[in-house]
């Protein structure tokens, strides 16, 4: 069921649909089970009342989408941003819900946050917050049936200060949440986690070109300069790659020369990152100005002549239709999505219509549900040790994360190849947008109908 007023959800479920004709043609019956699908089990939203450091009475609205618990307890991130409404978290626990199951291991799908906005919060406001948001949501979670974590706006103090709420209101020490403190539940390589695993994705990509290679030399555009970008532009430099750009909500920044980004730079962002400064004042800071060009109000996409691979790592809906274009005519052999839906609608279309037409010189495109679920592969890795009363050292945590992208990379160019269409130019690539979509959809299907819900 979609209402006029969720154009999020609508774009997310329209991609998801518009890639399941093959399926449908083979097995209509599942028709069915995509009309039961997009409608949330359950939607839990609530007032939050708390008190700023002036003493005055503060309200934001409070949500939770509990989408679908087929493959087990409830999993996906809690966004504090003005910006959410239940249009966006729809979106996100939809995908959420497909992404989880191309993890291969027990997690349903659900989102959930809050209209409010931690910039220019002081630590004892956003203490309060917290503490006042999880007072009910306490209620609607727990370590089997719903498993929280953070997302934009909520990191590792945020999860700290309603893991703590969480466990004065219920009295309990559990895996309730995700993503906390090593000293209390958490896991090596879950900050680095969803980075790490779309550069893992996508050396597979890279070794399934016709002209299999590395990322040795490869130009990398990222967007973003939050945890995901940061990592993955970490672990591209660890390989050999170099990252010309990256970027935040007030414009990007290009190197000027092929070395691009350095491991110095990467920490001087992230400290700035952590004092909720922007991209304009690491430009302030050194030689940056010599090095690299600000471009304020843009992003990186169509500002760099000859580029290899593209990972958009910042929001959805970052890469425009101009922009994909943009990407293809810059020779882009690779694009892969770090953020959630980062490609509108009109982009994808651009990317599998080079695909599909450019033979073995076509662009290939790698959904965000598939290439970034190393974030939330990792989150379960944290419930199975919290169940475990254990704690994963890093190389352990690390080898898993590099099995769970092989596995998903395998599943959908699989099924990707499974659902090709005939007539293609000699050295088309199968697209992985449709086979993470219809290997996804047909385990969550599979096991919605064993259960009784639908038939």
């Amino acid at each position: 069921m979609v209402l006029p007023s969720e154009p999020e959800f609508e774009q997310a479920l329209n991609e998801i649909a518009s890639t399941l004709g093959p399926l449908f043609e083979r097995n209509p019956e599942y028709k069915k089970a995509l009309a039961v699908s997009q409608i949330p089990e359950r939607v839990v939203q609530f007032r939050v009342v708390w008190e700023d450091d002036s003493g005055n009475m503060q309200v934001n609205r409070g949500y939770r989408v509990q989408f679908n618990s087929a493959l087990g307890p409830y999993k996906g991130g809690l966004r504090f941003h003005p910006s959410v409404n239940l249009s966006i978290l729809k979106f996100l626990g939809y995908e959420q819900i497909f992404k989880n199951a191309l993890t291969g291991l027990m997690m349903g799908g659900g989102k959930g946050g809050a209209d409010f906005d931690p910039k220019g919060k002081s630590d004892n406001e956003i203490r309060k917050f917290c503490y006042a948001f999880m007072q009910e949501l306490s209620r609607h979670i727990g370590a089997d049936t719903d498993v929280p974590a953070g997302d934009i706006g909520v990191g590792g103090r945020e999860v700290a200060y309603m893991f703590g709420a969480y466990k004065k209101y219920r009295n309990e020490f559990t895996g309730v949440l995700t993503g906390k403190g090593m000293n209390f539940g958490g896991s090596n390589i879950r900050p680095e986690a969803t980075g790490y695993g779309l550069v893992y994705y996508v050396s597979h990509m890279l070794a399934q070109l016709s002209t299999p290679t590395d990322y040795n030399n490869k130009r990398v555009l990222i967007s973003g300069s939050g945890n995901v970008a940061q990592y993955a532009a970490l672990k591209v430099i660890e390989l050999g790659g170099s990252v010309l750009s990256l970027s935040d909500s007030k414009g990007a920044l290009i190197a000027k020369d092929a070395k691009g980004f350095t491991v110095d730079d990467i920490s001087a962002i992230a400290n700035i990152k952590l004092e909720r400064k922007y991209l304009t004042d690491f430009v302030q800071t050194g030689d940056v100005a010599q090095r690299f060009e600000y471009h304020e109000g843009k992003r990186p996409w169509a500002l760099v002549d000859k580029v290899d691979i593209a990972l958009p790592s910042a929001t959805q809906n970052e890469v425009s239709k101009e922009e994909a274009e943009a990407l293809v005519a810059a020779g882009c052999k690779i694009v892969a999505e770090g953020s959630n839906m980062g490609s509108t609608q009109e982009a994808i279309d651009v990317f599998e219509h080079s695909r599909a037409t450019s033979g073995a010189n076509g662009l290939w495109y790698a959904p965000g549900k598939a290439a970034n679920c190393g974030g939330v592969a990792v989150s379960g890795l944290e419930m199975a040790q919290n169940s475990q009363r254990l704690q994963w050292t890093h190389a352990e945590v690390d080898d898993k994360l590099k099995g769970i992208m092989k596995n998903c990379y395998e599943i959908c160019y699989n099924t990707a190849k499974d659902y090709a269409a005939q007539g293609q130019p000699e050295g088309t690539l199968p697209s992985l947008v449709q086979g993470a979509n219809i290997a996804g959809f047909i385990k969550v299907a599979d096991a919605m109908k064993a259960q009784g819900n639908w038939w």
